[in-house]
């Protein structure tokens, strides 16, 4: 049986960061492979950035680390984090407003070809948190700036199910960290931090 997945529009993704983040729970996210393999995760937990956030890339300056997210709504923006780490964010807003919502975490439907779940691991907590998801995902900076939508590797998919939401602050960073910007699926075993 096949199961068909409305896709969401780049152009949806025109809201403030504050809006989409909490908006995108629920939604699936979508990675095609180079293998062609097609991995969907729903998104249970997301961050966002906006103007004048000090814990955003984008809070000084233009730079080419974080021009994207200048750009038009609907892109990848993905950068690197202690030299190993990647984080995928959906750039959010009007072009020249940089804005942008971390994915923190997804739950799974399935592993990628050639994975396994070892005896301590859980296909819940294999995407619990924003380089977990990268990793499993194949997303590194050769996917930044890559438009969400089906043809590319990464779309998004509208949400098929109601649940309950948990608001609260941020979590990992030195600064903005009292801004409630952090959004979960209550109960979720997919959610990187309680």
């Amino acid at each position: 049986m096949t199961l068909f997945h409305q896709i969401l529009e780049p152009s949806t993704l025109t809201r403030p960061s504050t809006e989409v983040a909490p908006a995108l729970l629920g939604c699936n996210l979508v990675r095609q492979l180079p293998s062609g393999q097609i991995l969907r995760g729903a998104i249970v937990e997301t961050e966002a950035y906006a103007p004048g956030d000090p814990a955003f890339h984008a809070y000084r300056r233009v730079t080419p680390r974080n021009q994207v997210v200048f750009g038009m709504a609907g892109r990848a923006y993905v950068y690197q984090i202690y030299g190993m780490y990647h984080c995928l964010n959906v750039v959010t807003d009007c072009e020249g407003i940089p804005s942008a919502v971390l994915i923190r975490a997804l739950q799974l439907e399935c592993l990628p070809s050639g994975w396994e779940i070892g005896s301590k691991e859980n296909l819940h907590r294999l995407a619990a948190g924003p380089g977990k998801l990268c990793r499993i995902l194949q997303i590194d900076r050769g996917l930044n700036g890559t438009i969400l939508q089906p043809g590319q590797p990464l779309w998004l998919e509208q949400r098929q199910h109601e649940f309950k939401i948990v608001q609260t602050t941020r979590i990992g960073l030195s600064q903005g960290v009292d801004l409630p910007w952090r959004w979960y699926v209550q109960g979720c075993p997919a959610v990187s931090k309680v």
